[in-house]
């Protein structure tokens, strides 16, 4: 069971280690873009109006907006020609983080879903918190009907 247990926690660390990849190379490349858009900017014209929002986005905000353009491709591409005139005005000093941009989107009345999930840590392991209440709860049955057999028993 320890052998099953230690490739679990490897196929997670990979799972995070490829995540946290994702996003190194996500944000340079958005840092790229900034910097590539600031130069074509003065040569070919202004960058589009989602170039200029994902170079403003903040942690988690690529993940959201992708989410937005799948759920909403026509709504999204509204909401993003307003953000860029926004940001191109100046008046969004900071960086915009998914939290900030969901609660746009769901101020527009557009319920973005974005998939999360909880862990928590057993044994040494990382859970999802659905299956360990899942075993929690069929650990309290099992529990509950052996004490109503030993009632009956009695």
């Amino acid at each position: 069971m320890s052998e099953g247990g230690d490739a679990e926690l490897e196929r997670l660390k990979a799972r995070r280690l490829a995540e946290m990849q994702r996003n190194i190379s996500a944000k340079k490349g958005r840092e790229e873009a900034g910097g590539a858009a600031g130069s074509e900017k003065g040569r070919d014209g202004p960058a589009t109006a989602r170039d200029v929002v994902v170079a403003s986005l903040g942690f988690r905000g690529l993940e959201v907006l992708e989410g937005a353009e799948a759920q909403y491709p026509a709504e999204t591409k509204v909401i993003v020609g307003r953000l860029a005139e926004i940001i191109r005005s100046e008046n969004i000093p900071d960086k915009i983080d998914g939290g900030q941009l969901l609660a746009v989107f769901r101020m527009v009345g557009l319920p973005v879903k974005i998939r999360t999930s909880i862990k928590i840590e057993k044994d040494g392991k990382f859970v999802s918190i659905s299956d360990r209440l899942k075993n929690v709860r069929s650990g309290s049955t099992v529990t509950a009907a052996a004490a109503a057999g030993e009632d009956d028993a009695n």
